[in-house]
């Protein structure tokens, strides 16, 4: 097996391991799994010839949808957690007191 598709098969990994940890609910699996990611990435990247190798573009090729897949439940929790915290902002005002205010 060349070094391409082996670094390949260790991102493969990643962004299987960051998908079940999206799909969770522990910040620390997620990042956790997100250097895990950057790790695996930065192993291929590091890799200059793949490039060359039409069986490690194909292979790359069939990780895009990984990628998108990771990039678009990102968007989507991010987006999710934003709403719940003006949510909270939004019921805090009014019915809770400020623990600090001007005198």
């Amino acid at each position: 097996m060349p070094l391409g598709l082996a670094a390949l098969d260790g991102l493969f990994a990643a962004f299987d391991d960051l998908r079940a940890a999206l799909d969770g609910n522990d910040a620390a699996a997620i990042e956790a799994a997100s250097t895990r990611v950057s790790t695996a990435a930065a192993a291929a990247r590091a890799i200059g010839a793949w490039r060359s190798e039409p069986d490690v573009v194909e292979r790359l090729n069939r990780l895009l949808p990984l990628i998108e897949a990771a990039r678009v439940r990102t968007n989507v929790l991010a987006d999710y957690t934003s709403q719940r915290l003006a949510i909270l902002t939004s019921n805090g005002a009014h019915n809770a007191p400020l623990t600090y205010g001007r005198r």
